[in-house]
């Protein structure tokens, strides 16, 4: 591996304009298709434009500062002594291929990732389980970059449960990363944005690059393959209403079956009917009894709303 920065007396700016040259581990991750809160495109957007400092969120804030205590007791579970490496690494070969390591073992060919997570996510973490794709993609990163034969995780989950785990390295993975990275690190350079998702991250994302404030009284030319989208979007409209029929009328059978009685059970599942019970704002009577304060505590809202109609100005095409 290559040195590309020291970063033990950066600035958190300069640091974030470095991981700019290359693709990280949390990036590979994305590209993969297999980082639920960043997408593709968002990793795209973040190479090419310029940076500029931000607060981390309270998870990231945290996850870094009990970074250390995760790196602790890891060794006192394992008995192997970490250090930190003050350093982004490089790839030797692919230089846009680039790694800001956790630890690296001492005595051992391997490094540790350290991770926190809430108490939300604990199912994702089950012990004998696999590692979540994400994390295992970005440790396999980490390894392409470093040449270590394997890599340690170890992960605080909500505060108060401890679990580590081993990856080994596997080389038709990293072959696959290195490939796939080097096809995305193409784009960046010749500005060619990947196509967006349909994932959160890539919605979010397009809510930032065009919000409310940005949109003009304008109307675009859309190009003719603008029709052949909107035709699978109302097929797949047309197959989730069907879905959503039939899921109905199963669970409407089951319930007949239930009648009065609340709960019922087979060999392998247990069913329930049950009566919940809940108060709920009356909004509209609030409104009309106290239309003042109804107004003081009322904050508007504005979004962007998505919908497609038929086009009446369409002129006739006589045969």
């Amino acid at each position: 591996m290559i040195v590309l920065a020291e970063t033990a007396n950066m600035s958190r700016l300069d640091w974030l304009r470095l991981r700019q040259k290359g693709i990280g581990g949390s990036d590979a991750a994305a590209i993969s298709g297999l980082n639920k809160y960043k997408s593709p495109i968002q990793v795209y957007y973040e190479k090419v434009e310029g940076v500029k400092e931000s607060v981390p969120s309270e998870a990231a804030y945290w996850g870094t500062i009990l970074e250390d205590i995760v790196a602790q007791e890891f060794s006192q579970r394992t008995g192997l002594k970490v250090r930190r490496r003050n350093a982004i690494l490089c790839h030797p070969e692919y230089p846009f291929m680039i790694a800001n390591v956790d630890r690296l073992v001492v005595g051992e060919d391997a490094g540790l990732e350290c991770k926190t997570a809430s108490e939300y996510l604990k199912d994702e973490w089950v012990e004998g389980e696999k590692i979540p794709d994400q994390y295992f993609i970005q440790c396999q990163h980490y390894m392409a970059v470093t040449g270590r034969s394997k890599w340690y995780i170890a992960v605080l989950i909500g505060g108060n449960k401890f679990r580590w785990d081993v990856i080994e390295r596997d080389e038709e993975i990293i072959n696959y990363l290195i490939e796939i990275e080097a096809e995305f690190w193409q784009r960046v350079i010749e500005k060619r944005p990947p196509e967006v998702d349909g994932s959160e991250a890539s919605t979010n994302l397009l809510n930032l690059l065009y919000p409310v404030k940005s949109v003009v009284d304008d109307e675009a030319e859309l190009p003719g393959e603008v029709d052949a989208l909107i035709a699978e979007l109302e097929a797949v409209n047309a197959e989730i209403k069907e879905k959503s029929e039939k899921k109905a009328e199963i669970e409407n059978k089951i319930k007949a079956l239930l009648g009065e009685r609340e709960r019922g059970r087979t060999s392998e599942y247990v069913v329930k009917w049950s009566v919940v019970n809940s108060n709920r704002f009356d909004s509209k009577r609030f409104a009309k009894e106290h239309p003042d304060l109804y107004q003081q505590y009322t904050q508007p809202s504005t979004h962007r709303r998505f919908s497609i109609s038929k086009n009446k100005s369409r002129k006739a095409v006589s045969q």
